[in-house]
């Protein structure tokens, strides 16, 4: 039970980049993960390529990157990795382990790892050629007694270390695609918003078109009605004139009629030379005035549009800068 607990508290104390117990000092993230100061360092190098370091002359900026165990994103100032908290509880309880296991890490592992041929050998030593760890005696014996090996701690070094680098190489490699997919949202929200205002400028364009297609159609709709009005009352005029002139000619016929009825002649003539009169006035009245033909005629105020339609259907965008 005691190994099982020193195991499982191993596990909690192991870098998810370098796969090794935290080297102080450890970082605590903001996202409550802990990484070696050295590993939280490589991963925001390698995905921030263009900050400047502690020493430059130049006031470095900030720069960002994901944690490797949850990928929430880890926003640095000036400071870079040097500006995050150190986990003092962590180190602390790394002392404490180390004074109560004097072994490196995975000893107690590695210690029950015998080999199937022979099982009282140990594996200690690695084939390169086979690429798989063995014993002694199977280097001197057995299958591997032609084979180059090299000492099993070295080799588990080397393939840790090309372990770790793959991890932080994976690790920026997604920071980079992650901000390349925040680029382009970024650029996708860009474009939404630049279309957006053109179509709100393309609207506006039209509009002040609308409206001087709407104020000349009203001007010319005036111009049309100013001469309807204008003839209509010249005609309508004439029309009084020529019913006033038919009711006074009505009239006179009615008089004269009388007049004609009138059986005494002395009565008769005292009135019949001013009846004459006004007959002949009135048969001598001009109303030769009337509108001359084709008056009525509108057809003048006809308009082309056409070409104004085609140039309309020609509009486009513009295209030099």
């Amino acid at each position: 039970a005691e190994a099982r607990s020193m195991e499982s508290l191993e596990k909690q104390l192991i870098c998810p980049i370098c796969l090794e117990m935290f080297s102080k000092p450890v970082v605590i993230l903001p996202c409550q993960h802990n990484l070696c100061r050295k590993c939280a360092n490589d991963v925001f190098q390698a995905s921030n390529p263009l900050w400047q370091s502690r020493g430059s002359s130049a006031v470095p900026s900030g720069g960002r990157f994901r944690c490797p165990s949850c990928r929430h994103e880890v926003v640095l100032d000036r400071h870079g990795v040097y500006g995050l908290q150190r986990n003092l509880l962590v180190e602390n309880i790394i002392d404490i382990y180390k004074q109560e296991s004097a072994r490196p890490l995975h000893n107690k592992a590695e210690q029950h790892l015998m080999c199937e041929e022979h099982e009282d050998e140990r594996i200690n030593i690695y084939c390169l050629r086979c690429e798989a760890p063995t014993c002694s005696l199977c280097k001197v014996f057995g299958a591997h007694k032609d084979c180059e090996v090299a000492p099993l701690p070295a080799v588990y070094q080397r393939q840790k270390s090309e372990l770790s680098d793959g991890i932080a190489l994976l690790v920026a490699g997604n920071d980079r695609i992650q901000a390349i997919i925040t680029q382009m949202e970024e650029i996708c929200h860009t474009i939404e918003e630049n279309s957006r205002r053109q179509k709100q400028h393309v609207g506006l364009r039209f509009d002040a078109l609308y409206g001087i297609l709407e104020e000349r159609k009203k001007e010319l709709l005036q111009s049309i009605a100013t001469e309807q009005e204008a003839k209509l009352q010249r005609v309508r005029g004439l029309i009084r004139q020529y019913g006033d002139h038919l009711e006074a000619s009505s009239k006179l016929v009615e008089s004269a009629i009388q007049a004609m009825e009138e059986p005494q002649m002395a009565v008769y003539l005292q009135h019949s030379k001013e009846l004459l009169k006004k007959i002949t006035d009135m048969s001598k009245a001009s109303m030769s005035s009337r509108p001359e033909p084709g008056y009525e005629n509108m057809d003048h105020f006809s308009i082309n549009v056409d070409y104004v339609a085609e140039m309309l259907r020609t509009i486009e965008f513009q295209t030099g800068a």
